[in-house]
């Protein structure tokens, strides 16, 4: 089962995965303040990128996963995670990680001069992936969240990390391609292999799914500003379908 596309989910899961038993002896803490004061409205735009994925986004990824052998589909994830790299770097280097900053350089030369970004041999060299953004950034330096919003057809985020998403394209090595039409083609290629990834997961989401989704997204934004590790094979175990 490939790894790198599980970046997000899988992380997720481990990030919701303390047992709240472990706390049920500790002292009661305040309440802490309403992380969804616009959950209704939140709610409608979940339905509508609900919508959006269950007629489109969802059939064009299964369509791919049919038609697209696991090595290509894997090269593929891994040319995307390799256009991450300059923003790993920048924002690396705006929270005073040096090494790591410089860890993500390397990955970007050795990835993009041995395969164009197709394979990942700079890991084979011990050179880390990183997971860094401008929303982090911020975080890092003391910025809070604000409330939760769901952003049609971008879905879950935060006030602080919706602002930032300007910036992480900004610095996105796609947007160096002139042509709109190709731009454009490769962002929806992305989103598409990236949904063709998750859907295996699918099986393991039960309940109230919007607030699932919620719950699971605050927790690993606050894991990640906080620097939490996740291994990329926490989930393993997932049969592919």
């Amino acid at each position: 089962m490939k790894q790198q596309p599980k970046r997000i989910l899988a992380a997720l899961l481990l990030a919701a995965s303390v047992p709240v038993a472990a706390f049920a002896d500790a002292a009661p803490a305040p309440a802490p303040a309403n992380p969804d004061p616009w959950q209704g409205m939140n709610r409608k735009v979940y339905a509508f990128n609900k919508s959006v994925d269950t007629w489109f986004f969802k059939p064009v990824a299964k369509g791919y996963r049919a038609v697209t052998p696991q090595l290509v589909d894997d090269s593929i994830t891994r040319f995307f995670l390799n256009l991450e790299e300059p923003l790993h770097m920048v924002n690396n280097g705006l929270q005073g990680k040096a090494k790591a900053s410089v860890q993500d350089l390397g990955r970007l030369v050795v990835n993009t001069a041995t395969s164009l970004g197709f394979a990942d041999l700079a890991s084979r060299m011990g050179l880390p992936r990183h997971d860094e953004d401008f929303g982090q950034t911020l975080g890092y330096w003391g910025v809070k969240p604000g409330p939760y919003v769901v952003l049609p057809f971008l879905g879950p985020s935060d006030i602080r990390d919706g602002a930032s998403l300007p910036l992480d394209a900004v610095v996105n090595p796609r947007n160096l391609v002139e042509s709109n039409s190709a731009n454009a083609g490769l962002f929806v290629l992305d989103k598409v292999d990236f949904r063709a990834d998750l859907i295996p997961f699918e099986k393991i989401i039960e309940g109230d799914e919007y607030l699932l989704m919620r719950d699971l997204y605050l927790q690993r934004r606050d894991f990640l500003v906080h620097d939490g590790k996740v291994k990329d094979d926490f989930l393993d175990d997932v049969p592919e379908e």
